[in-house]
């Protein structure tokens, strides 16, 4: 039972207990026991990791593509005369022959628009004359050879253009029946007619 003061008409107020007091420490030790931690290690750096990375020089290298087969070479003086023309051409032609290159590669170094023999010969008058001549039949025997040897898997990958060419029927007919007597299609038949000289006369005039 608890005692009341009438002097002080009060309560007595209850004393907080005593604080325990622990030697060299200001609060009370942890009393469940803590996991052992090993020591922070220091923060990753670029320099740690230096040696470990391998050390480029220079620029970046692009993937290395295939070297594109290279073209013939003229050796010629810009004073040859024609017949002197006419051997350099058949010399270049004979050696880029020995290459076995697909026929349509060979077509465009040796008779295409930049090729060989409009290089040595770039006026038309000296052109037309260069294809009534033996050494452009002999090109255009090698250019035979070549499409016997070159199928659809090993032709060059120029890009193909398509035309179109409106023909009579009696025309068309007899292109096919020709194609089939050589055993041939009617698209190698026209190429190779295509590959042919014709004279100015065999054309119409407009």
């Amino acid at each position: 039972m608890s005692q009341f003061n009438p002097g002080t008409n009060s309560y007595p107020q209850p004393q907080p207990a005593p604080r325990p007091v622990y030697p060299n420490t200001t609060f009370p030790p942890q009393q469940h026991s803590q996991p052992q931690y090993h020591a922070p290690q220091p923060a990753a750096t670029e320099g740690m990791y230096a040696t470990s990375r391998p050390t480029f020089t220079g620029s970046p290298q692009a993937p290395v593509q295939p070297a594109a087969p290279a073209g013939p070479a003229m050796n010629v003086a810009p004073t040859a005369t024609f017949d002197e023309k006419k051997g350099e051409a058949l010399r270049i032609a004979r050696d880029f022959f020995r290459g076995v290159p697909d026929w349509v590669t060979y077509f465009r170094e040796i008779l295409g628009v930049e090729g060989i023999v409009h290089r040595l010969f770039p006026q038309p008058e000296e052109f037309t004359k260069f294809e009534q001549s033996e050494e452009y039949g002999e090109i255009q025997l090698m250019i035979v050879k070549l499409r016997e040897r070159t199928n659809t898997q090993n032709e060059s990958k120029e890009p193909t253009r398509v035309i179109t060419v409106r023909l009579p029927k009696s025309l068309h007919e007899s292109l096919r029946v020709e194609a089939h007597s050589r055993r041939t299609s009617m698209n190698k038949l026209c190429i190779s007619k295509l590959l042919q000289v014709i004279d100015d006369s065999m054309i119409p005039n407009d």
